[in-house]
């Protein structure tokens, strides 16, 4: 099993920038792309970024240019670097790690862009 905690959301006003942080723990090794989820209300969740063990990245359109995914093998450990934050990223904001067919999903945490 492996654990995901998340850190860094909260209220942040349009424009700023906020960092969240995920540290993974448990069976790690068998660990291949991690990333980060998120759902607003109303909506479906929907991936914003993912990171693949040698540092190959993906971004959802609606972030690419504001978003940065990186991730620190050496601590477990991956992060979410958001920038130039709109009313719209406003969501709970989900940790996913991947292993050979199972995902696992941190508790999520709220990141509310308003001002």
């Amino acid at each position: 099993q492996v654990q995901l905690v998340e850190s860094g959301g909260g209220l942040v006003q349009p424009g700023g920038s906020l960092r969240l942080s995920c540290a993974a723990s448990g069976i790690i090794f068998s660990i291949s792309t991690m990333g980060w989820y998120r759902q607003a209300p109303g909506k479906q969740r929907e991936l914003v970024a993912r990171i693949t063990r040698s540092g190959g990245t993906n971004y959802a359109d609606s972030v690419k240019g504001r978003f940065t995914i990186s991730r620190d093998n050496a601590k477990n450990t991956v992060d979410l670097q958001m920038n130039s934050l709109k009313s719209e990223d406003t969501a709970v904001y989900y940790c996913n790690a991947r292993r050979p067919g199972w995902d696992d999903w941190g508790q999520g945490t709220q990141v509310t862009v308003s001002s």
